[in-house]
């Protein structure tokens, strides 16, 4: 695999040998460990199980043997975290090794392993792959986004908002606005799967139709992004700010599958904010 990937066409071929690296490594390491897994709580309450463990290092060993660049994981310490990301400006892996733990550990067959190549900060590669139902999302910076061998969206969205069907993590935004979305919802229906980067995959292939979640992690969205805005389409901080930020700071996200959806999305959800 060459290392330059200076031309889209190097980074679509670049990206579907990532997305068979993903697979093969889920397959070897998570799936014979997915129902089997012993729970763990970490420090902050969340999730983890030794699968989490295994999968971010069998990427670190692998990873690199197709661009070599440092790897960010979500399950280093803060602190290896925050020197990986600085020592990686010319080309950085960032990986979540299973996004939807909660959903692994109790046999929910939604969840993911997401795997983004970023140079000085911006997404060039991504992949989301769910083991159990065999889907690789994966796209290349320029070349386009893909399920499998099948370009994205997969559906053409909702034209209107209130025809949409929302992605919303309630939990993680105000109780004001949740209020204002339980009761008077602009949208048609709404759906929260718990797995992040599966969620923007979904508003990609035309699944959802528009998404808010309101704290996420680099990992969370690093391959995401790029999946969505290769397939048209458009996002960014709940504040209208650029999504991107170092690996130690929650973001919010708001998110549709049209930049005509996303704009009337926006402009509803900055006016009950």
């Amino acid at each position: 695999m060459a290392h330059e990937l200076n031309t889209s066409a190097q980074r679509l071929t670049c990206a579907r040998a990532l997305a068979d690296l993903v697979r093969d490594m889920a397959r070897d390491t998570i799936l014979p460990l997915y129902q089997k897994a012993v729970r763990e709580q970490k420090a902050d309450g969340t999730l983890l199980t030794q699968a989490d463990l295994a999968s971010q290092a069998a990427l670190e060993i692998r990873l690199p043997t197709l661009l070599p660049a440092p790897v960010l994981g979500e399950e280093m310490t803060p602190e290896a975290q925050g020197q990986v990301w600085q020592e990686g400006q010319e080309g950085l892996w960032v990986i979540d090794p299973i996004d939807g733990t909660t959903n692994f550990a109790n046999g929910i067959p939604f969840f993911g392993v997401a795997v983004a190549y970023l140079v000085k900060h911006k997404t060039q590669l991504g992949v989301v792959y769910n083991p159990v139902t065999d889907e690789a999302f994966y796209a290349a910076r320029g070349a386009g986004a893909w399920l499998n061998a099948v370009p994205l969206p997969l559906r053409s969205p909702a034209t209107q908002l209130k025809d949409a069907v929302a992605g919303v993590d309630f939990k993680r935004i105000s109780h004001h606005l949740g209020d204002e979305l339980a009761v008077r919802p602009p949208y048609y229906s709404q759906r929260n799967f718990g797995s992040s980067a599966l969620e923007w995959c979904y508003v990609a292939a035309g699944r959802l139709d528009v998404y808010i979640h309101g704290g996420q992690m680099l990992w969370d969205y690093a391959a995401g992004r790029l999946i969505l805005e290769e397939a048209g389409g458009s996002y960014s901080t709940l504040g209208g700010t650029p999504l991107t930020a170092g690996p130690a700071i929650k973001r919010s996200v708001i998110a549709a599958a049209s930049p005509s959806l996303f704009e009337e999305w926006r402009v509803w959800l900055h006016s009950h904010a």
